[in-house]
């Protein structure tokens, strides 16, 4: 699965170096170059890491930042500052306002996509190309297998995104309409109904070799925890 970035710059060279480094180390990346226009890709269609500009047409990166910080949808995306501010007191107010990490102009590509691996270990550990495990579950990211107990498990293409969309965000309650965006996408149309028989069949392929983790929510969605 590539990591897919959104940048939010307005000076063209530098957009034009990040798009290329990113690309030949295959991410997925977007760019906008207008802050109003960065708020709104980041809301509709949520990257998996955001990289803002501190100075932007219409709306700082400072302000983005807070917005996204106080939206539950994007409030856990890791945000990495771009700035030219190098003094103490500025890059403490961009992490004050939420951001995860900065990077001072000039950077090099290298520095910036390492910034973006770090982050993502801290924030979502598959997206680094890291296995995940939760309880007696694990689940390797490179092989697509996963086992419990040390045994085998098998499953759908469906049901290996939903368990491991609910292992790299473990406790945290997923509605329909929330797993419908994560695990099919946005531009897909299904029911959400749908989405209560992969559970069903991610549960009975987990559950016949260990208890139950996945929780049903009620009116709110469902979630992995050990929980009762």
């Amino acid at each position: 699965m590539k990591t897919k970035v959104l940048l939010i710059e307005d000076d063209l060279n530098i957009t034009e170096l990040v798009r290329y480094n990113l690309e030949r180390a295959n991410y997925i990346i977007e760019t906008v170059a207008d802050g109003e226009d960065g708020l709104y890709m980041a809301v509709q269609d949520t990257p998996d890491v955001i990289l803002l500009d501190w100075m932007l047409p219409n709306l700082s990166g400072l302000e983005i930042c807070r917005q996204l910080r106080r939206n539950a949808d994007t409030a856990n995306v890791p945000i990495i500052m771009l700035t030219a501010r190098a003094d103490e007191p500025d890059r403490v107010r961009g992490l004050e306002m939420g951001a995860d990490d900065y990077v001072v102009k000039p950077f090099s590509p290298k520095e910036l996509i390492a910034r973006i691996q770090a982050v993502l270990r801290r924030v979502r550990p598959a997206l680094a190309g890291e296995d995940l495990t939760f309880e007696d579950i694990h689940l390797d990211n490179v092989s697509h297998r996963v086992t419990r107990n040390g045994e085998a498990v098998q499953l759908g293409p469906t049901e290996y995104r939903l368990l491991r969309h609910f292992m790299e965000n473990p406790g945290r309650v997923f509605s329909r309409e929330q797993l419908l965006d994560a695990v099919w996408g946005h531009n897909v149309y299904v029911e959400a109904r749908t989405v209560d028989v992969h559970i069903r069949r991610l549960r009975k392929a987990m559950n016949a070799s260990g208890e139950d983790y996945i929780r049903t929510v009620r009116s709110a969605g469902y979630s992995l925890d050990n929980k009762r």
